[in-house]
Order: C-alpha cells, then structure tokens, then sequence
C-alpha cells in the first residue's frame, strides 16, 4: 500500500514516498504541532495483524526513543491507523552505510570513527536491555555532517515468535521470498541467529564485526553463491585475510575484528563498553620506536569524559593467569538504593610457560597492566600487556623485577631487582637505575615532581628519591611503612602505618601522620573512595583526598584469602576505575596425629594453617 501526498496518518500529513525496504515504506512527512518535517515508516500489514508481536514491537520502539543517544535515530510516536502500524522517528539528511559501502572500502581512518559511533548508540541500548538483532549497513545511516545512526531498533523483534527461539529462521523465510534481502540480512546474522538458537547482546557485536570487515576490506566476509551456503560459510568458516584486500590494517584493528567475529558468543568481546574501550585505543596517539614496546598505547585519551567505557562504568572482569581485572563504579555502587551493576568474566590468558606473580600495576589510565611472571624459579622478569587489544610483551633486562609502579603520565614503569630501583621508558625500551636499595619487601608510588616513595620491608621507614636520581634517598619521617601511596595533589601520600594493619597518611614536608583506619592494608585512592584490603576482602569507601575523612560504610569489592600486611594481594587501581589483583588460592589444612601403626587421628577442623610445631613432651602443637 503506497500512501499519496496529503494522506494523514495521526496528526502527521505524508508529503512524498522517500524509500521501500524488506520492513515497509519510508515517507516524508510534516508534523503541524511543531512545524518540522520527520520521517514515517510504515510497516507490511502481515506485522499489524499479530497484536502480541506489535505490542512487543512497540514497548521495545519506545524504550529505543527514550534513549535520545546522537548515535540512535530519534523515535517520536509509535501508532496505529486502519491497521497501519508506523513509526515516526527525526528525517534525517544524508545516505546509509550501504551506500558507501557500494563504492568500496572505506578509509581507516574514516572506518574507526564511524565504529566507534556505532559501538556508542548500541553501548547505549545495551545498557537499557535493547538488542538491535538486525545490525546491517542498511540500518546504519551516515548524515552530512558525518554522524552514524543506528535505525530500525525493535525491528527485529516482529520477525520473532513468540517462543523468542525461531526468530532467526522467520527471517530466513521471509528472505527466501526477497533476493535483495537475503544477502542483506543473513549476511550480517550471527552464528546463533543461524542456528536459531537464542541470542542476546552478543550477537550485535557479531554483525557489527562484519560490518567493520566489510567497511575496511570493501568486501563481505560471508557472501556465497546461495542462502544455505552463506548461512554455512557464518557458522562453519572463516571469512578471508582483511590484508588481502587492505595491507594497511593495522594489527590490533585486525585483532579486534576478529574478536568480534567469533563463533562463541563467550569468546567475543563480552560487552560493548570494553569493545568500545578497544577501539578508542586505535586512535589514542603512541610513540614510536623499533621496538614492540611501542604498541602500548592509551586506551582511554584525554577526553575520557566521552569515553563509553568511563561513562558508564560497568563492571568487567579479566583473569591473566591468577591476575584478575575488574572495572569498579564507585559511584554506581555505593549511592544508595542502587543494585550493583552485572559483572562479566573475559578469559584473558597469560604468557605461555610463564607463573605470574603477585605483583602488578596498571597504569594511571587504565589501559595497560604492568606485571612480573617467571619461568624459573626466583628469577621473575617484568611483563606489560595492552588491555584492549591482548598484546603482551616481556620488558627487556628486567630479570628479578619486583613491585612494579607508574610514572604518572604512564610513560615509565619503576620496578626493583634485589638491590636496586629501576625505571624503563616504554618509548625508547632503555632501562636506567634510579638508585641502591636494600630489604626484601619492595613497593613504591610516583608522583607529578618526580619524587618516589618507597618501602624496603616492614619495621623500617619509608624512604624518598628523586626519579631522576640525582639525589641520594633518605628516610620520611614515618616510624615505618608499607605499600605506599601517592594523593593527587603529590605531597600527601597514603600508607600502612603498622605489620598488625592500620591505614594512615603521611607528608612529604612534614612528621604529621594522620591516622585514618585502624585496620586495612594496601592502601589505594581512586576518584573520591580509598580502596583497601582486609580480612573481610578487597574494599572501597568513601574518602576526601584533602580533608582525610572517610564516610559511610566501606564496600566489599572481591573476595580475597590469606592477607598479609607484607605481601597482601598485591592489588592496584587506575583513574578510570579499573582495578587489578591476584586471588591467591589456597587449600585449607587438616593437622593430625598419627601412630606408628598408621592409625590417623584429625586435631580440629581443617583451616588455613602453617608450620606447625609440637610442645617438648609431644602433648601439643602450636
């Protein structure tokens, strides 16, 4: 049913047929209440006459208007008219991604910043519970001024029965009666939406890596002779080299294309928010040297205020080896009367051959983790792996490193060797040494004048040096302390005030030590909450960096065992909220007795207990 200028549908007057796709008809349209012009899509009468499909229809649409994301084309009303369902969304001015796309492969640096507006608009929906279902370059719609918007959210849902199982084979019906949508939409499905089984946000990201395939290579990665061979080619293949039709990709754009495309919905990115992440480090400005250091990059820029990962701050979990990564929204979690945000696990391994360490560090803009692994019993080497793309290289003649830690740019990273401080930069791959040390317990923090603090081992006081090491260190004048920790404004600095626990915070100018915990360790500050560990587990609360005060009541973050004020877990956090650590895993303990005839006799129940020794007559262990 074509609709002839004047017609009114609602309030709103149709003045001219704009297109006609596989989901009905788009019209110009004038809406008198406002005086602007908008755009009506009017859906086959074949959608209208199932009422559940068009209420779910219409709930969903709606939800996608409330969103008002620049990325998301803007919904206006939903209605029906004689059994017309159409939709009335913002006329926009420009052409779709398939338009471009026909004229072949895009220029990278054009392709990054259009996926990571179309990563934006659906980080936004995701979060809000919307799965698009039907990502295709026809559902992408590039304006004038070079803003992608998604169109067509809810769309997907009237292909879907109501067992919400064979959606994905309705649509595949329906394509075998439309040649023009068959290699439209079953080209872009997932592997799930294939088999018809359930789907969820992953299955965005999956079209929405073939999408990046095809704007970087001009080609689509599955476009086979007929409809059973391309659904085939999605779930069994994989789609060719992108060098073969671009040599310019980079590595970790590649990397990332492939990530998204894989056939495991747990082996993609687990979230648009950290698929964002990846790609804002595309475009994040890195030195440049012969060596492979130079791939650390800077996943969140300095407009981390547009970042979609920093706005909306989800929780996400990566294991590298025994190192865990979580991102923490203090301010999600701790304001009252919210519910903790969903946490999701990434498999993140570590190198080859390699045990890590307790110790790690993230840089302060949370894209890289620093950290110490070890092939050989006492002779651990320094580790640094790129969060957002998996690359992971060892830092050249680092054997022995310990406690690794940040310059604040990120620009070095300072670790100790048995009887030294060090400092390599990441840019040029040269190690100096920074000075002597002694003690077996090694952790420092660094801050905007070049000054380092740190500790050698417990009982001892904190020692001070310039990074630069012009000057020889000497003693602060803290009794002694652990684990420090510089504040932001560089002078004040947090600590461990005493072996039995205690948080205090010391000065670089002065003796005053303000006690602010009377348990804890590891002390750690990040965007107004003071993260710590204790037998409970790794914590968060409240905590003004320049009055010193705490408020309300500190927040479980990770379960952690076994914490000691020496060694801990080892754990460290970055501006943007992620945080690192490494969950020791420990069997429990049972003592017993045993008599020369084998006979075994438990002492207790089974806990975490070490070196026992017995009493002069054999009567009791200690």
């Amino acid at each position: 049913m074509t609709l002839i200028e004047g017609t009114k549908l609602g309030s709103f007057e149709i003045r001219s047929l704009i297109g006609v796709g596989g989901m009905g008809e788009v019209y110009r349209a004038s809406d008198p209440k406002i005086g602007r012009d908008v755009a009506i899509k009017v859906l086959p009468a074949d959608f209208s006459a199932d009422k559940e499909r068009v209420a779910r229809f219409e709930q969903e649409a709606q939800a996608a208007g409330a969103l008002n994301h620049p990325n998301i084309i803007a919904v206006y009303d939903v209605d029906t008219q004689d059994d017309v369902l159409y939709v009335v969304s913002e006329l926009l001015d420009g052409e779709e991604l398939r338009e471009r796309l026909d004229q072949g492969s895009i220029p990278l640096r054009k392709v990054t910043e259009y996926a990571q507006q179309i990563v934006s608009g659906l980080s936004a929906a995701h979060e809000k519970g919307i799965v698009h279902r039907d990502l295709k370059p026809e559902n992408l719609f590039v304006t004038k001024d070079e803003r992608v918007k998604i169109l067509d959210f809810g769309l997907a849902k009237l292909r879907e029965t109501s067992t919400n199982i064979h959606g994905s084979e309705d649509a595949t019906r329906r394509a075998m009666t439309d040649p023009g949508v068959v290699m439209g939409t079953v080209g872009y499905m997932s592997p799930e939406q294939v088999r018809g089984s359930s789907t969820d946000h992953r299955s965005d990201i999956f079209s929405f890596g073939l999408i990046l395939y095809e704007m970087i290579t001009g080609r689509r990665a599955f476009q086979e002779e007929s409809l059973a061979e391309t659904m085939s080619a999605i779930v069994k293949e994989e789609p060719p080299e992108m060098t073969e039709s671009n040599p310019n990709i980079s590595p970790s754009l590649e990397r990332i294309v492939r990530r998204c495309l894989e056939k495991k919905p747990e082996r993609r990115f687990q979230s648009t928010h950290d698929l964002g992440f990846a790609l804002e480090s595309l475009s994040t400005p890195t030195s440049s040297s012969g060596s492979n250091m130079t791939a650390a990059v800077s996943a969140i820029g300095p407009d981390t205020d547009r970042s979609p990962w920093k706005a909306r701050i989800p929780w996400i979990a990566a294991g590298l080896s025994t190192l865990i990564l979580i991102s923490f929204g203090a301010w999600v979690l701790l304001r009252p009367g919210s519910a903790p945000p969903p946490f999701v696990s990434l498999d993140v391994a570590g190198p080859q051959g390699w045990t890590t360490r307790p110790t790690s560090a993230l840089s302060p803009d949370g894209s890289r983790l620093a950290f110490t692994a070890e092939q050989e019993k006492g002779k651990p080497r320094l580790w640094l792996r790129i969060l957002a793309t998996g690359e992971t290289q060892m830092v050249a003649d680092s054997e022995g490193a310990v406690g690794p830690f940040w310059s604040p740019d990120g620009a070095e990273i300072a670790y100790f060797t048995n009887d030294r401080l060090r400092a390599v930069n990441l840019a040029t791959g040269r190690t100096r040494v920074i000075c002597d040390v002694t003690g077996q317990r090694k952790a420092g923090t660094w801050n905007s004048s070049g000054v380092i603090v740190f500790a050698t081992e417990g009982g001892v006081p904190l020692k001070r040096v310039n990074a630069d090491g012009r000057s020889l260190p000497s003693d602060l004048p803290q009794k002694e302390g652990y684990r420090p920790f510089f504040l932001p404004d560089g002078r004040h600095f947090l600590f461990g005030h005493s072996q039995l626990g205690g948080i205090s915070v010391g000065n670089l100018e002065s003796a005053e030590i303000k006690e602010i915990r009377a348990d804890g360790a590891e002390p750690k500050y990040s965007d107004g909450y003071l993260f710590f560990n204790s037998p409970d587990g790794l914590m968060a609360q409240a905590f003004n960096p320049e009055s010193f005060r705490l408020s309300g009541e500190p927040i479980k973050i990770a379960e952690i065992c076994c914490l000691n004020t020496y060694t801990g877990t080892n754990f460290s956090v970055a501006a943007n909220g992620l945080i690192a650590f490494r969950r020791q895993i420990v069997e429990q303990r049972e003592i017993a007795w045993y008599s020369r005839d084998g006979t075994r006799t438990a002492v207790g129940e089974p806990g975490l207990w070490n070196n026992p020794l017995l009493s002069p007559d054999d009567s009791m262990i200690a």
